[in-house]
């Protein structure tokens, strides 16, 4: 599936009580999705199974977002963040993420699990100003793996400039 959705300016939300679940394999391919995650993003289940979990990547989030997650998680660490993902219909919509590893029975990591939530939204104000920074930084490279390092240095340099550790900001959002 090529994806060419074009973002809108349209937010969408969902319940306070809703939680929106998905599980990938190794390679962020989707193996589970649960009606809620079929609901808010607008695509069927047949449509979201065997896609790649960016497939509702919206292109206000950097990558040097990702990276982190990616490199937290596949180091068999969970983590939390905030992200905005992108609907079907190119609305969006924000979430609290909590990403974790699945391991198998000998250890290694077979697969990763995410609950979202809905984020609080002072804190979603303050992250979507910190993002838009970072992309600024990434956007001056025309490399990407340069874009991604560099973004990756606002973003750490931010975290460092709040005197706390990750884990501890994100929550104090």
């Amino acid at each position: 599936m090529i994806h060419t959705v074009q973002p809108t300016s349209v937010e969408r939300f969902f319940a306070e009580e809703d939680i929106i679940v998905s599980k990938t394999d190794c390679k962020g391919m989707i193996t589970y999705t649960n009606r809620v995650f079929v609901n808010i993003s607008g695509y069927s289940e047949e449509e979201l199974l065997g896609q790649n979990h960016n497939i509702i990547r919206h292109p206000d989030m950097p990558g040097s977002v990702f990276r982190l997650l990616w490199d937290t998680i596949s180091g068999g660490k969970e983590i939390f963040a905030y992200v905005k993902n992108m609907c079907k219909s190119g609305d969006h919509y924000w979430v609290f993420a909590h990403v974790t590893p699945t391991f198998g029975l000998s250890g290694e990591i077979i697969g990763y699990h995410s609950n979202r939530r809905v984020p609080e939204r002072k804190a979603v104000a303050t992250v979507e100003e910190l993002y838009r920074q970072v992309l600024a930084e990434e956007r001056r490279h025309r490399n990407r793996t340069e874009a991604v390092n560099a973004g990756l240095q606002v973003l750490t340099s931010a975290v460092a400039q709040s005197g706390m550790p990750y884990e501890e900001l994100v929550f104090s959002l």
